[in-house]
């Protein structure tokens, strides 16, 4: 279950900002201090996130041969009808993955996810017919926090990247490296400390 909880957790993140629209803590727990912080000392943590996730290099997707490659075994869910009557049955963990869906307004699932447990630093994202169409890649500390996840495109194209400081605070960034916002529990703050947004799935 404690693993399921920060499946949930990065699926809710990276999914929900992809398809709708400073010291590491090592308990997986942060003191939020990001509106009373010098803007010296944010640029700084943004700058320290970013080089964490990407180290020294600019962001980059992958080539599209080497990431079909890479994934070939997994282009297709191979137990799409288990998986997709599970998931769309809100069954959220099975003998050997767990497993999340994502429905329309009308409650038809469009997506959903796998993630196996004998390699938790992966998540397969699939639509209804089992194609793959997202793959999470997730640092090798994972679950234990702080953690940071990259989400790519059936192709192989980079979409977007988080740092997880605890299950409170993540860093997020843009496909270019750009700092998108860091959420606190339900709140997005920008660079400059103003709340930009608030989300409903926070404590899930």
């Amino acid at each position: 279950m404690f693993i399921m909880k920060k499946f949930l957790l990065i699926l809710a993140l990276i999914f929900s900002t992809t398809i709708a629209s400073a010291d590491l803590m090592l308990q997986g727990e942060a003191q939020f201090d990001w509106v009373d912080i010098s803007q010296v000392q944010r640029d700084e943590n943004i700058d320290f996130y970013r080089n964490a996730i990407f180290g020294e290099e600019e962001p980059k997707s992958y080539k599209r041969k080497e990431f079909k490659e890479k994934y070939t075994e997994h282009r297709k869910d191979s137990e799409r009808l288990k998986h997709y009557l599970k998931a769309n049955a809100g069954i959220k963990e099975i003998q050997d993955a767990n497993l999340c869906a994502f429905f329309n307004s009308k409650k038809v699932l469009l997506i959903y996810a796998v993630q196996y447990k004998n390699n938790l630093q992966k998540i397969y994202y699939y639509d209804a017919l089992g194609n793959l169409r997202y793959v999470d890649e997730i640092s090798d500390n994972y679950p234990n926090f702080p953690y940071f996840s990259k989400q790519y495109t059936r192709n192989g194209k980079l979409v977007s990247a988080i740092y997880f400081i605890s299950k409170d605070m993540q860093y997020m960034y843009e496909p270019n490296g750009e700092f998108k916002g860091l959420w606190y529990k339900d709140k997005m703050y920008d660079r400059r400390g103003k709340q930009t947004a608030t989300r409903s799935n926070w404590g899930i």
